[in-house]
């Protein structure tokens, strides 16, 4: 039987390099805002329990959280990534061990997050750290190792010396920690920083000093474990998610010309084979009957397609019923 996980989600930001009047967590990537990605993530864990620390925006965020089994944990002032952790000390009370995500993660998936706790566990480490490494690092926090690359310390972007900064491994943000290390670390962490803030990452030089065990768990795909900083990024994020949703499609018998640009919403569902040409997007709670075709850059939403339907090249269709071999011409927009 597994210990007991709690975790910890961080969306109290405000993301100021999105250059949005929206909190960063807020904005939408391939259906969703993209802390629901992380959460659902979450919800695929041996976890006991999970608090969101809000702040920036905080009832917004809220209300974009209800239907998740989540404990709200209100961040009253952005005080850095340590403070926020400690504000969910109360929340975290019963358990073992705590892991820590952003909620700007979207990529995230939950076989990564598994096999980082069996690593923890098994080493029986303090603290486990995600880290991947980046041709350019820039941004990001530095992992400082000793000659047998055993982790040190991080040190942030703004902190680190020219010699530092040409560091190519880097935080990816994601921690696995017990619980009662974590806490009185947090105590112990200064604000003696170009930010003046409360930072997490110095438990581990914390860690360190106490002869604590710190475990480098190295992601070697970066794109699945950093968090979306820019709007460049969301598009990254977005063309990832899509990809990987195609790819689950093509490999149960849908047939994409084009998988790149071709977008379809979780919510849509296919009888069977299908043939998509470039462009076709499908959206809300769109079915799909056997043997359909869709020609190039067809748009569907809540539609029912019957078997064998045809939906011609540039057709536009809402709230709509095909039945079995119906076909709609080219160039069309039809509403129910």
């Amino acid at each position: 039987m597994l210990p007991a996980i709690s975790a910890v989600v961080l969306a109290a930001g405000k993301g100021t390099r999105m250059k949005s009047d929206r909190a960063k967590v807020l904005h939408e990537v391939f259906f969703q805002p993209m802390v629901h990605h992380v959460l659902d993530t979450i919800d695929q864990l041996p976890v006991r329990g999970c608090a969101v620390i809000i702040g920036h925006q905080g009832q917004r965020v809220l209300h974009s959280l209800e239907g998740y089994q989540i404990t709200p944990v209100i961040q009253e002032e952005q005080l850095g990534t340590g403070h926020a952790v400690l504000c969910a000390e109360q929340a975290c009370q019963g358990a073992e061990h705590v892991l820590i995500l952003c909620g700007d993660t979207p990529l995230i998936g939950h076989r990564t997050l598994e096999a980082m706790i069996a690593t923890h566990l098994q080493q029986k480490a303090a603290v486990t750290l995600m880290t991947t490494r980046l041709a350019d690092p820039f941004g990001y926090g530095r992992i400082i190792m000793d000659g047998e690359q055993q982790v040190l310390r991080i040190v942030e972007q703004k902190d680190a010396s020219p010699a530092e900064q040409e560091i190519r491994d880097i935080n990816a943000g994601i921690y696995l920690v017990r619980r009662e290390f974590l806490f009185s670390a947090l105590q112990q962490v200064g604000t003696e920083n170009s930010q003046g803030e409360v930072y997490l990452t110095d438990i581990i030089a914390i860690a360190v000093n106490q002869g604590a065990l710190v475990q480098n768990f190295s992601h070697d795909r970066a794109i699945d474990v950093l968090g979306v900083n820019s709007r460049v990024e969301l598009a990254q994020a977005q063309e990832e998610l899509q990809a990987r949703h195609n790819r689950r499609l093509m490999l149960d018998g849908i047939t994409m010309l084009d998988p790149a640009s071709t977008l379809i919403a979780p919510s849509c569902s296919f009888a069977g084979e299908a043939l998509l040409h470039a462009g076709v997007q499908l959206t809300g709670s769109t079915t799909i009957g056997r043997g359909c075709i869709l020609s190039r850059g067809a748009v569907l939403h809540d539609c029912h397609l019957g078997d064998d339907a045809v939906v011609g090249a540039y057709a536009v269709l809402e709230n709509c019923s095909l039945g079995a071999r119906e076909r709609v011409p080219p160039l069309i927009h039809r509403v129910s």
